[in-house]
């Protein structure tokens, strides 16, 4: 290996502003945590209603651990296929109101997995320009053709469907809610537009599920489109504070991904312990009106209050809200600037995000007091 040249590429990120490193968390995930041995406000983390650390979850992890053990031993389809596991996709279809769940090791594999099975390269996949990068690896897998539509441009996105030529398969996927963006999908133009062009629907939940909704089911709930979406995505590792992810769907749907999808086949199966712990962490997000409550009080306090400040927090709607900076190596300075007064938020750069786009990425918890908000303001007016 030439080990000169993974040098000098390393260099040039650095002098872009775009090059990354670790940071060692020492402590649960939470409104606070330890950061390489510093206290700090933790305004970073996806853990949206505070479940990542709760005693609840916890406690049916180590009980899980005790009749279970701790690995799954096998993928799915050999030996892996355990009672929690099938007991967790049951509870998350009658939760999403559809005839079968399947779960996946995280989303990463679920968004792959599921698309690189129903698309191949007679098919044609329509996706958001900010879509998450493991929908584009799951189209580019495939070898389906890509056809990207400006982001949430639903004009755009009628005009490519109206000149489309004629495909096996057609498939319109879209993030519910954008990750670095923090916008909500038009969902409905989507799925109006599906049904007139004959095309699939696939929505990734990730940011949306126990966060949107009247049950915390989702964007798809709170649109009033269950049954009007063909698969739906999602992950365990945010609002449930735990790990893993689920395609939601038709019992067909779910046989076809068992048998076709290769990071279901190919993977070794979740262990017990963790979908255990996500039953409960399902039936706190069902239950959990008043974090959802609170989690969207402090999103708009700290909303408004960034406006009135003068910063862009681009159209934002959700618990995620970027300051948009556009400079890569001023926004790492800015992140390093907060830090130092305890408060811990990360620079979003390229190639996450486009280029000239580089923010500060803060994501809002349930958790989180007053005086929390308020402490991150006062140190956003130094910068």
């Amino acid at each position: 290996m030439n080990t000169a040249i993974l040098k000098k590429d390393l260099q040039d990120l650095e002098s872009l502003g775009i090059y990354r490193t670790l940071k060692t968390v020492d402590s649960p995930q939470g409104r606070e945590i330890t950061l390489e041995g510093k206290r700090v406000l933790n305004f970073c983390s996806n853990d949206y209603l505070g479940l990542a650390n709760d005693t609840r979850i916890k406690k049916a992890a180590l009980e899980a651990i005790e009749e279970y053990g701790l690995g799954a031993g096998a993928s799915r389809l050999v030996c892996g296929n355990m009672g929690p596991h099938e007991r967790l996709e049951a509870d998350l279809a009658r939760f999403k109101k559809t005839e079968r769940a399947l779960l996946f090791s995280s989303g990463y594999m679920a968004n792959t997995g599921i698309i690189s099975a129903l698309m191949d390269h007679r098919s044609v996949v329509l996706s958001d320009r900010l879509n998450h990068a493991s929908i584009i690896d799951g189209i580019i897998l495939s070898r389906a053709k890509l056809m990207r539509y400006p982001h949430a441009d639903m004009p755009a996105l009628r005009e490519i469907l109206k000149n489309l030529p004629a495909a096996k398969r057609k498939l319109i996927v879209t993030d519910s809610v954008f990750s670095m963006d923090g916008d909500r999908a038009p969902l409905k133009e989507i799925v109006n537009l599906a049904g007139h062009y004959e095309a699939m629907v696939m929505v990734d939940e990730a940011h949306a599920f126990g966060v949107l909704g009247k049950r915390g089911s989702g964007l798809v709930e709170e649109l009033g489109l269950e049954g009007q979406v063909d698969i739906q995505m999602g992950t365990l590792s945010k609002a449930a504070g735990s790990f893993g992810a689920y395609a939601c769907g038709t019992k067909i749907l779910c046989d076809y991904l068992i048998n076709k999808s290769r990071s279901f086949i190919y993977t070794t199966a979740m262990p017990p312990l963790l979908a255990q712990a996500s039953r409960v962490a399902l039936q706190i997000i069902r239950q959990g009106d008043n974090l959802r409550r609170q989690l969207q009080l402090n999103a708009n306090y700290l909303r408004a209050e960034l406006d009135t400040l003068g910063f862009d927090t681009m159209n934002s709607s959700t618990p995620i809200i970027p300051i948009l900076v556009k400079d890569s190596l001023r926004a790492v300075a800015m992140s390093k600037q907060l830090l130092r007064q305890g408060i811990f938020v990360q620079a979003i750069r390229p190639p996450t995000v486009p280029m000239d786009t580089a923010r500060l990425r803060l994501t809002v918890m349930a958790t989180h007091t007053q005086d929390d908000l308020n402490q991150l303001l006062n140190a956003l007016k130094t910068l």
